[in-house]
C-alpha cells in the first residue's frame, strides 16, 4: 500500500541521492527566461494580488528603511491571529527558509518526509547532511495518509496540508495521530489559507506534541518577491530555531505586510478569496474530466490540480506554444513523467486552457 525507501547511501551526485528527482526545480522554472507572454498555471500564488491596499502599506514602510527591521509587532500581530503566546511564533524570510533552520537547529537521527509533496523540506535536509527516509503515497489511495504507515523510529516527519502537488487536505485528525514524544511532527500548511474555514488545519493548537505549524504569507497575498512566512510550535523549539538565524532575517517591508495580513479585513478578504477558488476549481475539474485522456485528483482542496496525462511532457510543451505554462511532475518523488500540476485560475483563463489543453492533445496525437 505504501512504500518506503531505505536510508541511502550518500553519493556526490545530488539528483542521484534524491532518486534522479530534482528536488530545487519549483514552479517559477516554468515562466523564466524567454517566458514572456504565457499565462502562468505553474506557479500557485494567487493573481491579482499584492492588493492595492497591502502595496499602500508596504510602499509607506520604504521611508524607515535607515533604521533596522523590529519584528516584534508583527510577532504579535501573528501570536494574536492564532490564539498563541508570542514564544510560539517565529517570523522566517518565507517558508523555505524555516525548512533550512529545521534541517539545521535541531537535533534530528531519523527525519521522514510524505511524498509527493513541496520537495524543499527533503532538500534542505540532505544539504543539511541528513539521511532521509520517504514515505511514498500512491494514486492508487487517493494520496491519502495512513498514519499507521509512518514508522516509530522517525524522530521528524514532515508533510503538507493541503499537500502540494496533490492538493489531498489531509484531516487535522490523522495528521495528529503522527504525534509521539520526541517526534518532531512538522505541517507545512503555505496553502491552508486558501481552504474555506480553514478546515484541518493545526496552526493554534497545542495539545499535540511536538507539533511544528509552518505557514506562508506568500500564495494567497502575492508575495513571493518579499520572502514573509512563520513558524509556531512550542518556546523551546521555536528559541532553537531563532538562535539558526542571521541577525534581522525578515525585512522591514516583509514585517509590515505580514503585520497587515493578520488584520480582520484582511483574512476576511483571504476567506472570500478561497471561496472564489474552490468555485473555480470545481469548474477546472469539471472541464478536465471532459476530457477522457486526463485523469485529475478528484479530492482536490488547494489551489492547483493535480493531473495524470499520457506524454505529459510533450503535451506540457505544446501547451507552452499555445500560450500556456503547466508544472512538470516528475520532479516530485512518487510521481513520473504522466503527471503535471496546474494552477486554479479564473472561469475565462480556464476556458481558454481547456481549449488549449484540446489542442495539445491533438498534436500530441492522443
Amino acid at each position: 500500500m505504501y512504500r518506503h525507501a531505505e536510508h541511502p547511501e550518500r553519493p556526490e551526485d545530488p539528483e542521484q541521492r534524491s532518486g534522479g528527482h530534482d528536488l530545487r526545480h519549483h514552479g517559477d522554472a516554468e515562466v523564466r527566461d524567454g517566458a514572456a507572454g504565457l499565462i502562468d498555471l505553474a506557479v500557485n500564488v494567487r493573481t491579482g494580488t499584492p492588493p492595492s491596499w497591502l502595496r499602500e502599506r508596504i510602499t509607506a514602510s520604504l521611508g524607515s528603511l535607515a533604521a533596522y527591521p523590529d519584528g516584534r509587532a508583527a510577532r504579535a500581530a501573528v501570536a494574536r491571529r492564532h490564539g498563541l503566546p508570542e514564544d510560539h511564533v517565529l517570523l522566517t524570510a518565507g517558508a523555505a527558509e524555516a525548512f533550512v533552520l529545521l534541517a539545521r537547529a535541531l537535533p534530528v537521527r531519523r527525519p521522514l518526509v510524505v511524498h509527493p509533496q513541496f520537495t524543499e523540506p527533503e532538500a534542505a535536509l540532505r544539504d543539511a547532511g541528513h539521511a532521509v527516509e520517504r514515505l511514498l503515497l500512491r494514486e492508487e489511495d487517493g494520496f491519502r495518509l495512513d498514519p499507521k504507515a509512518v514508522p516509530d523510529e522517525a524522530d521528524m516527519v514532515v508533510i503538507g496540508n493541503p499537500t502540494n502537488p496533490t492538493s489531498v487536505l489531509h484531516t487535522a485528525e490523522d495528521i495528529a495521530l503522527l504525534a509521539r514524544p520526541g517526534r518532531l511532527l512538522v505541517v507545512d500548511e503555505a496553502f491552508m489559507d486558501a481552504v474555506p474555514g480553514e478546515r484541518e488545519a493545526l496552526a493554534g493548537r497545542t495539545d499535540v506534541p511536538g507539533l511544528v505549524v509552518l505557514r506562508s504569507l506568500t500564495k494567497t497575498w502575492g508575495l513571493a518577491g518579499l520572502r514573509i512566512g512563520y513558524v509556531l510550535a512550542e518556546p523551546r523549539t521555536i528559541a532553537a530555531l531563532e538562535r539558526a538565524q542571521p541577525l534581522w532575517p525578515v525585512s522591514t517591508p516583509a514585517l509590515v505586510a505580514a503585520e497587515a495580513c493578520m488584520g480582520r479585513a484582511a483574512l476576511a478578504e483571504a476567506e472570500a478569496a478561497s471561496l472564489r477558488i474552490a468555485a473555480d476549481r470545481a469548474h477546472l475539474l469539471a472541464g478536465l474530466a471532459e476530457f477522457e485522456e486526463v485523469r485529475a485528483v478528484e479530492a482536490a482542496e488547494g489551489p492547483f490540480v493535480l493531473v495524470r496525462v499520457r506524454r505529459a511532457a510533450q503535451v506540457r510543451e505544446r501547451l507552452r506554444l499555445l500560450g500556456f505554462a503547466a508544472r512538470r511532475g516528475d520532479t516530485f518523488p512518487g510521481l513520473d513523467d504522466e503527471w503535471l500540476r496546474l494552477a486554479v485560475r479564473d472561469r475565462v483563463t480556464t476556458n481558454r486552457f481547456l481549449q488549449a489543453l484540446d489542442q495539445a492533445l491533438t498534436m500530441v496525437g492522443h
